[in-house]
């Protein structure tokens, strides 16, 4: 085989690599194994001071003159078999908190048709907390860029989550909302 034809190959192949990375990169993140197929849920705010463009007060981190708290959320299209839902809180403006970096929270629900509002959370260590929530992952801290204009996302995702064994627990939807900029 000639120089030219291995050069070929080595294209073709090195596409192949790039093609399979950039699928991989695709996949949602979820906290526990996926259903197949993976649904989607709708979040919305549940409270009319957060839009979806700019931070509310309310939601800036208490060392930026702010009060803290999540939005409270309401998700529909939620799957049956959902009994928790885990929220990350996301700075995609700022990589180390990305992916939950501003705080992953979790929910136990009871949906009824389809339907669930999540409580607003303060920014807290872990006591404070409402009734049926608890720390997934890192507490919540509410956008906190000192008004750099970052752009601050919720990952939402409807799981069964298994009390007695986490390997049984699997993500049956996903969910995004854009929590505003800060």
């Amino acid at each position: 085989m000639g120089g030219r034809a291995k050069l070929n190959i080595l294209k073709r192949m090195s596409g192949m690599a790039l093609v399979g990375l950039s699928l991989s990169a695709c996949q949602t993140m979820t906290p526990y194994e996926a259903a197949s197929p993976l649904g989607h849920i709708t979040v919305a705010f549940a409270d009319a001071a957060w839009t979806g463009k700019d931070v509310p007060k309310d939601g800036i981190c208490k060392r930026n003159g702010g009060n803290g708290n999540a939005p409270m959320l309401a998700l529909s299209d939620v799957p049956d078999g959902t009994n928790a839902v885990i929220v990350k809180f996301s700075d995609r403006s700022y990589q180390p908190n990305n992916n939950g970096g501003h705080g992953t929270i979790g929910y136990w629900v009871t949906p009824s048709q389809g339907s669930v509002t999540l409580p607003s959370v303060p920014e807290t260590t872990t006591t404070g907390l409402p009734e049926g929530t608890w720390k997934e992952g890192k507490v919540y801290a509410g956008p906190c860029s000192g008004g750099r204009g970052n752009i601050y996302e919720a990952d939402v995702y409807a799981v069964h989550k298994d009390k007695t064994n986490e390997k049984l627990s699997r993500t049956l939807a996903t969910g995004l909302i854009r929590l505003g900029r800060f």
